[in-house]
């Protein structure tokens, strides 16, 4: 995953910078089931392009990249080991002005779909957990909560019931970015690393023994960019584990929750 927040139009081309861009098209070697862009301009709700096809063949994911925006998120999916690779189970998700993408695993996905009101499980399009988690957040959205505290109070909510689940997530609306990085007891599993096959050697550097790290970097013209391993290099510095974060597109500030202990930090 990638995102970032500038104070003027940019590309996640640029702001991927051509070290990152290649590192991301390597990883989309593995994470080949499908690609989604999300992006914020002038103020607007956020527009989506997505595929169910691989970065590294499909032409539009070159122009998602480029396309010009103040705030922009960039998925690649991995599926999830028996969940479909189509359209709707590509990430990011977009409903009602906000889009969400997501680096995990929750299961068992039953288990997850019982948490959702009848209303959400009969919204749903997709077959994937991440949609799920998705619509919980949105749930607490209708019932009044500001989006970062619908998307801390969902988050503490998983842990209790998936404790070693990665709930890492971005969130994109016309007002702000959300960063969840909480997957400090998540880990690649055996059978992860036996699906990466001959890929395996080839991919960016901390890939698999640092795979769920979110990092983030700060330009001189004050970009803020969120990256997961593999894309952030030297000059990225580590987001608190066990977080989230909320980045006002307006004016870049960034508020911090700590899910465990419970603390807000302002920046």
């Amino acid at each position: 995953m990638f995102a970032f927040v500038s104070p003027s139009r940019s590309t996640a081309r640029r702001e991927l910078r051509p070290d990152g861009l290649d590192s991301l098209l390597s990883l989309a070697r593995l994470h080949g089931d499908g690609w989604g862009w999300a992006g914020v301009d002038d103020d607007s709700a956020p527009t989506m392009r997505r595929s169910p096809h691989s970065a590294v063949t499909d032409a539009g994911f070159a122009s998602a990249i480029d396309t010009p925006a103040h705030a922009a998120l960039v998925h690649l999916r991995w599926a999830t080991a028996g969940l479909p690779v189509n359209l709707d189970n590509a990430h990011p998700f977009l409903v009602d002005g906000l889009t969400f993408g997501h680096n995990g695993t929750i299961t068992p996905i039953d288990d997850l779909r019982s948490l959702l009101s009848p209303a959400s499980v009969a919204a749903l399009k997709g077959t994937t957990d991440s949609e799920m988690y998705f619509a919980l957040i949105r749930e607490q959205v209708t019932q009044g909560l500001p989006l970062l505290d619908a998307t801390v109070q969902v988050v503490r909510r998983l842990r209790e019931h998936f404790p070693y689940a990665s709930l890492n997530a971005l969130l994109l609306s016309g007002e702000q970015l959300i960063v969840v990085h909480a997957s400090a007891t998540s880990a690649l599993t055996a059978h992860d690393i036996s699906r990466m096959g001959p890929l395996a050697d080839d991919l960016p550097s901390g890939h698999n023994e640092d795979y769920f790290a979110l990092r983030w970097r700060q330009s001189p013209d004050g970009t803020v960019a969120i990256s997961s391993t593999g894309v952030a290099g030297d000059g990225w510095q580590a987001l608190p584990a066990e977080s989230v974060t909320a980045i006002r597109l307006a004016d870049r500030s960034r508020e911090i929750v700590e899910l465990t202990p419970t603390a807000l930090s302002r920046s």
